[in-house]
């Protein structure tokens, strides 16, 4: 039999799981994903994905990679409908297509995006989808201290320990808030991102924001590597995975 290599473009909403990967003790997304492409395409398969989402988080844009045997035009055709049909709301395909046998969803993208979403007022409809913060926020200065993130590499300090990573290394090349009619978001972007980064990210740029610590004082929790010296990772409900590159997928594609 032969046996290809395929990208699947997923999108979900994460409040129902615990996360991406497969785990015993909770539902994933992994595991609905790899039980809707088995019996569709009738034969065993595991999805390796671009990346890990904790528990609550959601993602707009995920891919994943498959190998598959004997694929016919005709079930590639009909993929994307007969495997919605068998996952569960909070889980959507969005196009499955053949890439290169040694492509690899995570390893070769590089670079990700991440959106954080804040709000200040009760909204029903932001319910698990945003964070409601009760209070007041200078993003001036958040934003101030969102840039001196870009001068630095090691984010040890935003990490979680014992995550078995060979290293603390990432090159975040933007990181903003902007102000929105009822709250902000933020947006960043990196080659890679740390377990929790982005939720340790924001839980300290948060501290600057409500005047706990100032702007500058990110570059000294930075350079000592001490996740004790950062922030409380911030609740999971408004953290969106935004976006996935590769070198040989167009953003049009």
């Amino acid at each position: 039999m032969e046996t290809k290599r395929y990208f699947v473009e997923l999108s979900y909403d994460g409040t129902p799981f615990h996360g991406w990967q497969i785990q015993p003790n909770g539902i994933t997304v992994q595991e609905c994903l790899d039980k809707a492409l088995s019996t569709y395409f009738r034969q065993e398969i595991v999805s390796l994905g671009c990346g890990r989402t904790d528990t609550g988080v959601h993602a707009t844009q995920f891919y994943a990679h498959v190998d598959l045997a004997d694929v016919s035009p005709k079930q590639l055709a009909n993929a994307t409908t007969g495997i919605n049909a068998l996952l569960p709301y909070s889980i959507a395909v969005h196009r499955i297509f053949e890439v290169a046998a040694n492509a690899h969803a995570r390893f070769d993208a590089t670079a990700r995006e991440y959106k954080y979403y804040i709000h200040f007022q009760k909204d029903p409809f932001k319910l698990d989808r945003s964070w409601l913060y009760k209070g007041e926020l200078d993003v001036e200065k958040m934003n101030q201290a969102a840039q001196l993130l870009l001068q630095y590499i090691d984010f040890s300090c935003f990490s979680k320990s014992n995550t078995q990573t060979f290293t603390n290394n990432c090159k975040i090349s933007h990181a903003m808030f902007e102000l929105q009619p009822n709250g902000i978001i933020f947006t960043i972007k990196a080659d890679r991102f740390l377990r929790n980064m982005v939720r340790a990210i924001m839980g300290t740029l948060v501290m600057v924001g409500r005047g706990d610590i100032e702007a500058q004082d990110v570059s000294t929790i930075v350079e000592s590597k001490n996740r004790g010296n950062a922030g409380q990772s911030v609740p999971a409900c408004g953290l969106y995975l935004v976006a996935v590159e590769y070198p040989y997928i167009k953003n049009d594609d």
